[in-house]
Parts: C-alpha cells; structure tokens; sequence
C-alpha cells in the first residue's frame, strides 16, 4: 500500500511511469482499481473512492494507491482519526472524544490505544524529518505541547501547512490532515503487532 496526498497527482507519476515500487525501486504501471471503500468523515459525512491499483514492471508486485483522507482497515477517514488523537495530546479521556466525534466509546478507545509513546516517539521523527524539509524554521520555537503526542501532531501541522504554502499538485489541495497521513506513510496510527 501506498499513501497518496492526491489521487490525480498519483495517477499523473504512475502513468508516466515515475512512481516507484516499494520493494525493488521498478517502476509502477497502472493495474485497474481496489475495490470501492466508503469511511466516515466528520459529523454524518462520508467519503467513497475506489483506490488505483498499480503493478511494478520489474518484481510484478501490485500496489493499492490509498487516498490520504483514508486510514488502512479503518471505517473513518484520517480527519476523524486525527481529531482523536489530536484531543487525547489535549488531554481529553476516550469517552469524551467519541462523544464529541459521535463515534462509539470502543471504537475510539481502540484508535487510542494505538497511539502509545513508543509510536508517539516514532510520529515525532517523522515530524523532525519533514519540518527539516519543508521549513527548518519549524522547529526554532514550536509552541509548547504537554506530551510526546501533541509536539509530534504541531509538528506535523505545521509541515502540512508549510507544504501546502509552497506545493501544489495538479490543481489539488490536499487537507493538512491528509498531507500529516502522507508524512507518517499511513501510520497515524500505531499498525497491529504481527503475530
């Protein structure tokens, strides 16, 4: 899988042949679609796509183009998500979160739990990562975050909206939401222990 800011600028570098394969660095072809996913979003929205899927010229593996907006294995988009764990750095309890989202206490507690200090520490490279490439002068004077979480999400916004300051794709403005799920490469969440 990978995570897409804009679907049309993927589709653009896959059909040119510059998006590379994870794997052996080939270049990707287009290779028909996934099948259609429709998430939550905010409130009583939804959202629908039905991914690109793409196959490497070289080792023949196939690749599913995710929108950004989307989480992997997630019935709600990557705002809603980030809402969560946007609240949790803020302090808030599961409880309070998904009924301020309209989202069952054990969903959200299940998203939470994926956001331990370890995978906050990992957020949080990332985060140093881009604010060096987008504008070091992101990290000069960050605003204060009382946990490990919180400075990773500031970081991580303030790359997002750095980057869509100075970058465009096509015509498209990806959310910062969207552009934070592209700089953890689709891991705002914790992924599952391998078992």
């Amino acid at each position: 899988m990978i995570v897409v800011a804009s679907p049309q600028w993927a589709e653009n570098q896959l059909r040119s042949g510059a998006l590379s394969c994870p794997h052996c660095a080939g270049p990707l072809r287009p290779y028909g679609h996934a099948r259609l996913r429709t998430v939550r979003g905010l409130g009583t929205a939804t959202l629908t796509a039905k991914p690109r899927r793409a196959r490497c010229t070289d080792c023949r593996a196939t690749q599913v183009l995710l929108p950004a907006t989307m989480t992997c294995r997630r019935a709600d988009s990557t705002e809603v998500i980030g809402h969560a764990l946007a609240a949790k750095a803020g302090g808030a309890g599961f409880r309070t979160i998904a009924s301020g989202l309209g989202r069952p206490a054990s969903t959200v507690r299940a998203w939470l739990r994926r956001a331990t200090q370890r995978h906050a520490a990992w957020l949080y490279q990332q985060a140093l990562h881009h604010c060096r490439q987008v504008d070091v002068e992101l990290l000069v004077r960050p605003a204060p975050q009382p946990t490990l979480l919180g400075r990773a999400l500031n970081l991580l916004a303030g790359a997002a909206l750095r980057h869509r300051e100075r970058f465009t794709h096509d015509g498209d403005d990806p959310t910062p939401w969207a552009l934070i799920s592209c700089m953890s490469n689709g891991h705002l969440l914790a992924p599952p222990l391998k078992t």
